[in-house]
């Protein structure tokens, strides 16, 4: 295995017997650094330190990450045309605020006897929302209806999606 000693310096490829005693003596551990090369990469070094770092850094790198929520959607069969505006205006609230959002149409009883219907109740209102967004997946069917899962474009991705539309229309 290739060493390094407790200061950062290379000491060479050496016996792991041998790796393990220097350890001991400077009283630290000995970590496999990097165990996929050849030979392995080991440390002298005080484990439990190295973990603390190592937690550190995935809370920072957590910290930058944004966490988008799933917001949801429900639409009835019956659900009339007003409601249907203030929901879609929801829907906008939402897309534009960077969540995803997940639209269900729910059937009840004999209504799962009218599907197609439904996908279309629910495509309709797909085509009325105004913030640009995407689909995710297609309009999945469950038990009780269909739902889609719509996420945000964000602007580089607008704009990339605008030149393509006119790339085509040309």
């Amino acid at each position: 295995m290739r060493l390094i000693d407790a200061e950062g310096k290379q000491v060479g490829v050496i016996d792991t017997k041998e790796a393990l005693r220097q350890s001991r003596l400077v009283g630290l551990d000995l970590v496999e650094i990097s165990p996929a090369t050849r030979p392995p990469v080991c440390k002298i070094m005080d484990f439990g330190k190295f973990q603390y770092e190592q937690a550190k850094k995935e809370r920072e790198q957590k910290k930058g990450k944004k966490k988008t929520d799933i917001k949801g959607i429900r639409i009835g069969f019956k659900t009339g045309d007003h409601d249907q505006d203030l929901k879609r205006k929801h829907t906008d609230d939402f897309l534009r605020d960077g969540d995803k959002v997940r639209v269900e149409i729910v059937l009840r009883g004999r209504e799962k006897a009218h599907k197609p219907l439904a996908r279309t109740i629910i495509e309709t209102f797909l085509r009325k929302i105004t913030v640009p967004h995407k689909q995710e997946e297609n309009i999945a069917p469950h038990p009780n209806g269909f739902s889609v899962t719509l996420a945000p474009i964000s602007n580089k991705e607008q704009t990339k999606t605008e030149s393509e539309v006119q790339s085509k229309a040309n």
